[in-house]
């Protein structure tokens, strides 16, 4: 609020609120409750004399009134400008529950691009990668993605020894496909019994037998942050068990890509365990928690800290970590537990409570008994 301060200056002897000692026939401010050297009132921003008529309070301090706008009214993480206030006078904003990104309103309807891993909104002259299939991918995303089929072999690698070194070891050798987004749609449309996460699938357990186009050679980087010269080949997908591939959406920096994965691997040991047709919410809780389960140990590692499915399942190469991992890390983690989707969210909820209560092996057990979590 704005207080104004008394004009012309009052005399008398009084002691100064800001440095204590006696004003005496000088010149002073009278002010909230007290009174004042005029260079002792002070804004608690930038700490300079306020001699304007008016001043903006909070927190029984004084403030410049440009000084408390800058302090208090946030500044738009898109376009840097002040956010506006709405028509009450209020100042209204969106907000990213996990990255605090403050961004005005009506970014979200401007076309202003938002990454499809991160889910953050680009600011204003920052470079992003465009996707042929329309999805966005910021530069820090972009970094450690996974753009074709023999590239993500590796880290198929790392989470076959992740279910190893958890005494889930997946003896079938599945094949494990980079799709485009339209790819994946069709696959979706071809697999009778497939659950799917929307709005958008990333990845898929296939169990019918089907033609894929995988991404067989990544593309690269082109004239206005296309990714063209990508190139696809069919993949004649044969029944020879209960489960035919793992299909995963390309363009996904390595740990989101790894957690999809973790979770269409538990879909397939699953299967090939021989359970029987689950509910929705149970089956694909317990695929969210092994994905949870596999986070938990990327964050033990890029901490330095080995955690214990992580001590006997090493990388099988070391990849590139930045300090930007850890927080991408944390953010798919924190995605899972905040779901709030009665399958997903809730069926994690509840398979993560039995874990944590009964232990991975009793509650696999149970469900295999039940078709339920053990509560």
């Amino acid at each position: 609020m704005y207080q104004p301060i008394p004009f012309p200056y009052s005399t008398g002897f009084r002691i100064c609120a800001g440095c204590n000692y006696e004003i005496g026939h000088g010149r002073f401010l009278s002010c909230m409750g007290a009174v004042w050297h005029p260079e002792c009132f002070r804004c608690h921003a930038c700490n300079q004399p306020i001699a304007d008529y008016e001043f903006s309070m909070s927190g029984n301090y004084p403030y410049h009134k440009t000084c408390y706008k800058e302090h208090y009214h946030p500044k738009c993480d898109v376009c840097q400008h002040f956010i506006p206030t709405n028509a009450a006078g209020l100042i209204e904003y969106r907000a990213h529950p996990f990255w605090a990104q403050k961004y005005c309103p009506f970014h979200e309807h401007d076309g202003t691009p938002r990454c499809c891993s991160c889910e953050r909104m680009e600011p204003r002259e920052t470079s992003y990668a465009a996707l042929n299939d329309g999805r966005k991918l910021c530069l820090e995303c972009l970094d450690s993605s996974i753009m074709d089929t023999s590239e993500c072999q590796p880290l198929y690698r790392d989470i076959q020894a992740f279910y190893e070194s958890i005494n889930m070891k997946v003896e079938q050798i599945i094949p494990l496909l980079l799709v485009e987004r339209q790819a994946l749609n069709e696959a979706m449309d071809g697999e009778r019994n497939g659950h799917y996460h929307m709005p958008e699938t990333r990845g898929l357990c296939l169990s019918e037998e089907q033609t894929i186009s995988t991404v067989l050679r990544r593309p690269k980087m082109g004239m206005g942050s296309r990714v063209p010269d990508m190139r696809t080949e069919p993949y004649k997908l044969t029944r020879r068990c209960e489960v035919t591939a793992i299909l995963i959406l390309y363009g996904l920096p390595r740990l989101l890509t790894g957690s999809i994965l973790a979770h269409e691997m538990m879909h397939a040991w699953l299967r090939l365990q021989g359970y029987r047709t689950l509910s929705q919410d149970v089956e694909e809780g317990i695929c969210q928690v092994l994905a949870h389960m596999w986070l938990r140990t990327q964050i033990g590692l890029i901490s330095g800290k080995k955690t214990a499915s992580s001590s006997s399942a090493t990388s099988s190469r070391q990849e590139k970590r930045s300090p930007f991992d850890k927080k991408l890390a944390e953010f798919f983690k924190h995605q899972i537990e905040s779901d709030m989707s009665p399958v997903y969210g809730n069926g994690f909820r509840a398979g993560n409570q039995a874990v944590l209560k009964y232990g991975l092996p009793s509650t696999l057990e149970h469900i295999r008994l039940t078709g339920s979590f053990p509560f």
